[in-house]
């Protein structure tokens, strides 16, 4: 019997076919789907029959993994018990988006998602104790899967060894006896598949390219965080060392290997000096909290160390007018480190005791920015 088909309108919500796709998948039914990526073909996880059905349309031998599909990102935890800061990293960064990533698994059956499936359909999942999870980017695929109250795998729609289809027809064509529905969305986005990504530990590993190269995904991967004064003397320097002791705290680890951890931090002044040491009032303050400036050479701000950041903290208003004035594209990345909206006043030419009421300030700060910074 031929697949149902039904073409989707564009700019419409499209309500009437997702909840029928999401009732069908329920039901065991495959299920063709437009991503932003290839068309997918989804089963039910849970079901048994459908998973099986999905292995033989795709032709794929037993030792060969499907990849879970989810509707938010955190119904990752259901599948993956501990997920890695780097692989929070990613998740906040690049989903929902085109990129597959697989996650380490050591005990599958701690997984609060296992407990649905069969024994088949876990090793189906979980092969050498890891599992792929995608988050799609597409509005019709993040609602089907947001509707299922079932676990969904899902792969290209196409015969293993056959190009994935980027558009209905060639499913019609070669899947359509063996089928249930597919979801006519026109030309995917990308016209290409998912870029995957291996995570281990704190390093990753480039599985496949795809949407995204190595270097967007190096992006990705690591975390910049650029503090902003007027000369990168005094408050951003204090600012940059005191919140790597924060970071280095809380990650269990030494400020020196936060690089390591694909963590940059660095500060930088509005009126463009370079090479100059910080204040001696700034050394002072900061020693008492065991964080050392005397190497501190301060640097310029430029349209490129904007462009690479992730987060930007001013500590003044004027800071954020120069930093949107440089780069417009990008300011929406820039914000007062004080999140009530007031300005860490300039020390410079004041006591120690100003200096010291300003690094307070400036801790107090950074302490409410911490949770807030994805590391």
């Amino acid at each position: 019997m031929s697949a149902e088909f039904i073409s989707l309108k564009p700019d419409a919500p499209n309500t009437s076919a997702i909840e029928h796709a999401t009732k069908a998948l329920a039901e065991g039914a495959l299920v063709a789907f437009p991503t932003e990526t290839v068309y997918g073909l989804a089963a039910n996880a849970a079901n048994s029959d459908s998973m099986d059905r999905l292995r033989e349309v795709k032709g794929r031998g037993s030792n060969q993994p499907f990849t879970v599909h989810i509707g938010h990102a955190s119904d990752c935890e259901n599948f993956v018990p501990e997920i890695t800061t780097l692989g929070r990293r990613f998740m906040k960064k690049a989903w929902p988006g085109p990129l597959t990533l697989i996650f380490r698994v050591d005990d599958p059956s701690s997984a609060k998602a296992h407990g649905l499936l069969s024994k088949t359909s876990a090793a189906s999942i979980y092969t050498q104790n890891t599992v792929g999870v995608r988050f799609p980017d597409h509005p019709v695929a993040t609602a089907i899967l947001a509707g299922t109250n079932t676990p969904v795998v899902a792969s290209s729609a196409n015969v293993t060894g056959s190009p994935a289809p980027v558009e209905a027809a060639p499913i019609q064509d070669e899947l359509g006896d063996k089928v249930d529905l597919i979801l006519d969305d026109g030309p995917t986005r990308y016209r290409k598949n998912s870029t995957i990504v291996e995570l281990n530990g704190n390093g990753y590993r480039l599985i496949r390219d795809g949407v995204w190269d190595q270097r967007t995904i190096h992006r990705f991967s690591t975390v910049n965080i650029v503090f902003v004064c007027s000369g990168n003397t005094c408050r951003s320097p204090m600012a940059e060392g005191i919140f790597k002791k924060m970071l280095a705290e809380k990650l269990g680890c030494e400020v020196e290997t936060l690089a390591e951890w694909g963590i940059i931090v660095q500060s930088a002044g509005t009126m463009g000096m370079s090479g100059g040491r910080a204040s001696r009032e700034a050394v002072e303050v900061c020693r008492r909290r065991d964080v050392d400036l005397t190497d501190h050479a301060s640097r310029g701000l430029t349209p490129e160390l904007i462009h690479s950041a992730d987060y930007i903290f001013a500590m003044a208003g004027h800071h954020l007018d120069a930093i949107r004035s440089m780069a417009p594209a990008h300011a929406g990345k820039a914000m007062l480190l004080e999140p009530n909206s007031r300005d860490i006043a300039d020390p410079i030419g004041g006591t120690t005791d100003d200096y010291e009421n300003t690094a307070q300030r400036i801790t107090q700060a950074l302490e409410g920015r911490l949770n807030e910074v994805v590391i």
